[in-house]
């Protein structure tokens, strides 16, 4: 039976995990598992901005945000998005350069 998942037998995650193949199935796994942490990380990022502007931003709470609140929360989620880049375009430049030394 084939659902939207697809068969489960054919997949390559526990592909190898008898004899010999423990290496590409153990590969598979530490992929799934990074690949799984670096959504976390991402998720409990967002939920940090969230709970940070809220707390900058939303003076009190009704059935509708006022327009100073809900420019207030763009404007800081944009600053979080622009100094997350920032950081990660100059951690990319240093790598360059301690590369390019060697």
């Amino acid at each position: 039976m084939s659902d939207s998942f697809g068969d489960i037998s054919n997949s390559n995650f526990g592909a190898g995990a008898g004899a010999g193949g423990g290496l590409n199935a153990n590969a598979d796994l530490q992929d799934f598992v990074e690949k799984e942490q670096q959504r976390a990380q991402f998720s409990a990022q967002v939920h940090n901005f969230n709970d940070i502007c809220w707390d900058k931003c939303v003076e009190k709470v009704g059935t509708k945000l006022d327009s100073r609140s809900e420019t207030c929360l763009v404007n800081c989620v944009d600053r979080f998005i622009d100094v997350s880049l920032f950081i990660t375009n100059r951690f990319a430049q240093l790598l360059q350069k301690s590369g390019g030394g060697m």
